[in-house]
């Protein structure tokens, strides 16, 4: 970061320039493939973006503190582009520890700003999951984001609970939460509540299977194959076919 820099502002401005002057248009054409929805890509691959982030970390926080890292993020977290947004959460993985609720609220309002399920779950799975994990009582943050009509806040529903999920947390939480959105049409939340409960089951099998046997003439077939993924073909049967 040069040292005309000096605002968060134009600290992410700087980056902003050398992730489009850094990117490969060939790769960005490719990146579309994988998304229903359009969107704008620089070209950037993982390694090399995370690779990016965590230098720029390293040295902001050795000069201005995490606060100011975490402000430059949030002017990342913003617009369409999906490189500019994985590398705000690039900025702040890991360092969850790091932060209070203030923090947890700001990141709780770029849900608002997600545009794609890859920096939905980035955002979700990456910093607002392992804080959830951390402090249980943010847990009841789920049961709002499932009413509501934005379809990435209801996603993020399921995949805040997903890190808390493999440290065997919030089984009844989970359970509840399955059955409020056990109606949802929305193949994105589909998507990600049974990415939540393929993590309970590998968690918690002895729990989450006869949940799973309870469920599965209302819940949804995506659902429930994709909760059975990792189960073994005798259990996956008492599940998907029914006698």
């Amino acid at each position: 970061m040069s040292k005309r820099a000096t605002t968060p502002r134009q600290a992410a401005a700087e980056i902003r320039r050398v992730l489009r002057d850094g990117g490969s248009d060939e790769h960005a054409a490719g990146v579309q493939w994988f998304f229903k929805e359009e969107i704008k890509s620089h070209g950037w691959y993982t390694a090399a973006l995370r690779k990016a982030a965590r230098q720029f970390r390293r040295s902001v926080t050795r000069e201005r503190g995490m606060g100011f890292v975490v402000q430059v993020a949030d002017q990342l977290f913003s617009g369409r582009n999906l490189e500019e947004k994985v590398f705000a959460v690039f900025l702040l993985e890991k360092q969850t520890q790091n932060f209070g609720d203030d923090e947890f609220r700001l990141f709780v309002s770029w849900l608002d700003r997600v545009s794609s399920w890859a920096d939905h779950d980035a955002l979700v799975h990456d910093v607002l999951a392992p804080m959830i994990a951390a402090e249980p009582v943010r847990c009841r943050e789920a049961f709002l984001w499932a009413e509501s009509p934005n379809r990435w806040r209801r996603r993020a529903a399921c995949v805040g609970l997903i890190r808390g999920t493999r440290q065997r947390q919030f089984f009844r939480e989970i359970v509840r939460l399955s059955n409020q959105l056990l109606c949802d049409e929305d193949d994105i939340v589909q998507k990600g509540l049974g990415w939540l409960l393929r993590e309970t089951t590998k968690a918690d099998p002895q729990r989450t299977v006869p949940y799973l046997i309870k469920i599965r003439k209302s819940a949804p077939r995506l659902v429930l194959r994709t909760a059975c993924e990792t189960l073994t073909l005798p259990a996956r049967r008492r599940v998907l076919c029914p006698s």
